[in-house]
């Protein structure tokens, strides 16, 4: 899809290869990794490194420190999960730059790791500072990103850093993701049934829009969906709706009519008063609408039947965001059954980032899906159409 160079095309063997991955991955209350799903993502590409004998210098973000030192944001949590997954030890910096990271980096040995601390303790790494990135670059010899949840940054770790290296390849898991999610929207068996969830349509339009003319079905569901209903003049109740995307919402149906694509929306909602296990709940059709004082938390029966039976007769399923409130198991159903249809099927299954991920994983039907993507934001960029910058920064070299 991209000019790139892969681990395979270069030698790497006795070489230092700063090695960019996403580590973004979220701590318990006792500071331990309590998913380490994007770990194991980038093992094929830690372990072929170890195995050609580069001295490899690891580095990743974690949370959004602001620039500054924020202990409870240290990657110490994430050297140890690494060093248990891969029963090998793996050194910890006391920060990406400077001159103990350097003699740390002078020391390390083929085959051996050294873990960076998070590159956001510095406000050079948002800001792609120049200098910044010189620092980093000064730690190897060979660039590695295989940080394709970053990939839509232009930070100084995903692309300013390649302006200081002669080879920057792209890892095992960025090739991956690139091939996988390139099959959605290029070249995609059909039919395609793109489904679309969570709390906010404004991070879909794009993708609609650009997925409108190469899809069969987009099923829509989550809160997101409440705008959509806004627009066709159904009463919401109190459910989430962004009034001022409502407009929006009814140019992107009129565009579905006009290319013939099924725009497909709910015609029962699981509602409540409140978001709580404990609360009153019941089901309400479309032609009843949600009265005030009621909010929209799953989608219905009746449109879990009507959605199963169009993603069972699809070849390519595009998966991004939550059908309904799935953390809480009394509106978890929409979002399961849902899981539980792409899992059964035999359509190649693209599962987006984030709250998707953990929706299937909860569904326990993680391993049945062909790719799930560790890039929440830049899956979405990605499906979106639009260029991220990790990949044209690799593409440039």
């Amino acid at each position: 899809m991209f000019n790139k160079i892969s681990l395979t095309d270069i030698d790497v063997s006795g070489k230092k290869v700063f090695l960019r991955v996403d580590f973004n991955v979220p701590l318990n209350k006792e500071g331990k990794v309590q998913d380490d799903f994007r770990i194991r993502a980038a093992l094929e590409t830690i372990d072929y490194l170890i195995k050609k004998n580069a001295s490899l210098i690891v580095a990743s973000h974690l949370g959004r420190p602001g620039g500054e030192v924020k202990p409870e944001l240290r990657l110490e949590p994430v050297a140890e999960r690494l060093a248990e997954i891969i029963e090998k030890e793996v050194k910890m910096a006391p920060d990406c730059i400077g001159k103990d990271v350097k003699k740390m980096v002078d020391d390390l040995g083929e085959g051996e790791i050294l873990l960076l601390e998070n590159l956001r303790f510095h406000k050079g790494e948002k800001e792609n500072d120049p200098g910044f990135a010189r620092e980093l670059a000064s730690l190897a010899d060979i660039y590695v990103n295989d940080a394709f949840g970053a990939a839509h940054r232009a930070h100084a770790s995903t692309v300013g850093i390649t302006e200081y290296f002669d080879v920057c390849a792209a890892g095992f898991l960025m090739n991956k993701e690139i091939d996988y999610l390139g099959k959605a929207i290029q070249k995609p068996e059909k039919p395609l049934v793109v489904i679309l969830g969570g709390a906010k349509v404004s991070t879909k339009i794009d993708v609609i829009k650009n997925l409108l003319d190469k899809c069969d079905s987009i099923l829509l569901g989550g809160a997101m969906v409440y705008t959509f209903l806004k627009a066709k003049n159904m009463d919401t109740g109190d459910s989430l709706v962004e009034e001022d995307k409502i407009n929006v919402a009814g140019e992107i149906i009129k565009q579905a009519e006009d290319s013939g694509v099924k725009l497909l929306m709910p015609v029962d909602h699981v509602v409540t008063k409140e978001i709580d296990q404990e609360t009153e709940m019941t089901t309400i059709s479309d032609e009843e609408g949600i009265p005030e004082g009621w909010k929209g938390v799953d989608i219905g029966p009746k449109t879990i039947e009507k959605y199963v039976a169009v993603v069972e007769r699809a070849k390519t399923v595009v998966w991004n965001g939550p059908m309904g409130i799935f953390e809480m198991p009394t509106f978890s159903d929409g979002t399961f059954k849902i899981a539980e249809s792409i899992a059964e099927g035999s359509a190649l299954s693209i599962i987006g980032g984030g709250d998707t991920a953990s929706a299937v994983k909860a569904a326990n039907v993680f391993e049945k899906m062909s790719h799930v993507s560790t890039g929440g934001g830049a899956s979405l960029d990605f499906l979106a159409g639009k260029n991220l910058p990790g990949i044209d920064a690799l593409t440039d070299k």
